[in-house]
């Protein structure tokens, strides 16, 4: 949002109910404004005194009254007040942009938004700093007048936001206790038209998911279930939605793609809805204020099972989901195909996609030239990665070069490493000094308890006015609550006794082992989460990879179960040849953190 630099001059009221001439009839600037309509789904089946249709008699006669000029008026239908990405709402903070309008007027404070921070922070703050006057009629709020019950008003709009939720969530509850499907109807099925609440076949889609599942039990793979729909023309789930079900944007519906996706048929094939089973509750949201979804325990899904018509029988579905993954060919069966025990491990440092194997053969030699590669390389990609690669007879040298050197260590060398992780560990969080701001801010927080109880005594023996004490709390209040926030941030434990655990544990582990002659996988995931391996960086005036024995320099950062990258300088010399002579099992790599 620009700097507003428009600026007027209006006599200033105990109220929204102002004069006629302050309000554009003789005054020197006229009002002009900017009408919001909103209104929720549950608020739209409760009262036919909060429609859009009463909101806009309200504003209009109040503007006729008053002289206000209504430019435009923006509408957002069904839309929660605890969300402020509102089309309406966002259209009408554009068109504010241009400076044509002055004024923002609603019917209450509810109609602005419902979220206590947001909604405050638009009315009080934003408005006012770029000269807009905003009113809302019923609450008698005017950001050009003192708003002494605000603070109180946009907090039992609150309270109603949260009550609301709650009350959704019991109702979806006892819902999916019934069985009752109160989810947007899966790709074969739809809604009844009558009861809303059970699934029905869709007689367009339900033959697709059928010949899914059949072609899964007879053995076909997913990438050629999905490969053969593709072909045929058959709409896949998410362009279905768009063209014949719901309400999607033009831009949304343009982004849908015609290609089936084997991701897509997997799903579809291990949904029991198609069982005629009804499973609700697999996600949540994280509050109420949020959007985000986090995913719930299995335990905790609601199954109710014999809801609505199958689409498929328990044989069929069984049968599918046993051939799952099997049709897909397994070349690692194969003599001559290189097998790379760093699946999942090495990544690219830069894109963190997993290395892929890669090379070639040369006068009968495949290891010289065999490499790990990320693929993230495409010349389309925003960022494509390049000179992410590895040979692999190097990056097995050098995991197995470092964990000969711990393996090495002995009880005093551990300790000294342990002690000197923890000094490193305690110097970068600064836990002096965040101990003296938690024991300061604690301090703070009984002060204003000491505080708030008083002013109430004060208030209850006539001493401080109701007024005076509306004034004053909510400035404590927020102090408090961002006290409470600096205490939640900086009380972190001491890392001491955790980092000593963690490194207990893989120095357990390391014990079993005396010197690893050839590293395999079992010895990789036994002490490694990831391998990251960086981009080369070729000498100075070199543009390609140097010949025979120049050298470059690579990062390889290897992060060890429980305790991390132990490497200081994970950056290493390494020669077109191979990696260098230097970096041998006699050289640790341990040197702290």
């Amino acid at each position: 949002m620009r700097n507003y630099t428009q600026s007027y001059s209006t006599v200033r009221t105990n109220s929204p109910t102002f004069s006629r001439a302050s309000c554009g009839m003789g005054s020197r600037v006229q009002l002009l404004a900017y009408a919001y309509y909103r209104l929720s789904r549950e608020e739209a089946q409760k009262s036919e005194s909060t429609s859009i249709s009463n909101q806009k008699k309200i504003v209009e006669a109040y503007c006729h009254q008053y002289g206000i000029t209504i430019l435009k008026s923006f509408v957002d239908d069904g839309w929660s007040g605890g969300n402020f990405e509102r089309p309406g709402f966002q259209e009408m903070m554009r068109a504010l942009e241009s400076g044509k309008a002055n004024v923002v007027i609603t019917k209450d404070l509810s109609r602005l938004g419902r979220d206590m921070r947001e909604s405050s922070y638009y009315a009080e703050q934003f408005f006012p700093e770029n000269q807009i006057r905003y009113i809302a009629i019923a609450d008698n709020f005017d950001s050009e007048t003192e708003n002494v019950m605000a603070p109180f008003q946009f907090a039992m709009n609150e309270v109603y936001l949260r009550d609301g939720s709650r009350k959704i969530k019991d109702v979806l509850k006892m819902k999916r206790q019934r069985g009752e499907y109160c989810a947007c109807a899966p790709y074969g099925y739809m809604k009844h038209p009558q009861t809303k609440d059970v699934l029905v076949p869709n007689e367009d889609t339900a033959p697709v998911v059928q010949r899914i599942f059949e072609r899964a039990a007879a053995g076909d793979s997913c990438i050629k279930i999905a490969t053969d729909l593709s072909a045929e023309g058959i709409m896949p789930p998410l362009k279905y939605r768009a063209l014949c079900r719901d309400n999607f944007t033009p831009e949304g519906a343009a982004r849908a793609s015609d290609i089936w996706n084997h991701t897509t048929v997997k799903r579809i094939l291990k949904n029991r809805v198609y069982l005629g089973d009804t499973i609700l509750g697999k996600s949540k949201k994280v509050s109420v204020k949020s959007k985000k979804k986090v995913p719930v325990p299995k335990q905790d899904w609601t199954i109710t099972e014999g809801t609505h018509e199958p689409l498929v029988d328990v044989d069929t579905f069984e049968k599918a989901q046993t051939n799952i993954g099997k049709a897909s060919r397994d070349y690692r069966q194969y003599d001559h195909v290189r097998k790379s025990i760093f699946g999942g491990i090495a990544v690219c440092s830069k894109c963190g996609y997993s290395l892929c194997s890669s090379g070639t053969v040369h006068k009968g030699e495949r290891e010289k030239y065999w490499f790990l590669s990320c693929n993230h390389t495409k010349k389309h990609l925003a960022n494509p990665c390049t000179g992410v690669n590895i040979r692999y007879a190097d990056i097995c040298e050098i995991v197995r070069n470092d964990l000969n050197s711990l393996i090495g260590l002995t009880d005093e060398e551990i300790d000294v490493l342990v002690q000197s992780v923890i000094a490193n560990e305690n110097s970068r969080m600064n836990l002096a000094d965040k101990k003296a701001q938690i024991e300061q801010a604690k301090a703070r927080l009984k002060t204003i308890d000491r505080m708030i109880t008083k002013m109430y005594m004060d208030n209850a023996e006539g001493k401080i006015s109701d007024d005076r004490l509306a004034r004053v709390l909510p400035d404590l209040e927020k102090e408090a609550s961002a006290l409470e926030a600096k205490i939640a941030e900086l009380d972190v434990d001491d890392p001491a006794d955790e980092i000593q655990e963690n490194y207990e544990r893989f120095f357990a582990l390391a014990k079993q082992y005396t010197y690893i002659e050839t590293l395999d996988r079992n010895t990789l995931v036994t002490f490694i989460d990831r391998i990251e391996v960086g981009e080369k960086i070729l000498p100075e005036g070199y543009e390609k990879m140097p010949r025979k024995n120049a050298s470059y320099q690579q990062s390889i950062r290897i992060f060890y179960k429980f305790i991390g990258e132990i490497v200081n300088e994970p950056v290493r010399e390494m020669t077109a040849a191979g990696l260098k002579a230097t970096e041998t099992a006699e050289t640790p790599s341990t040197g702290g953190v």
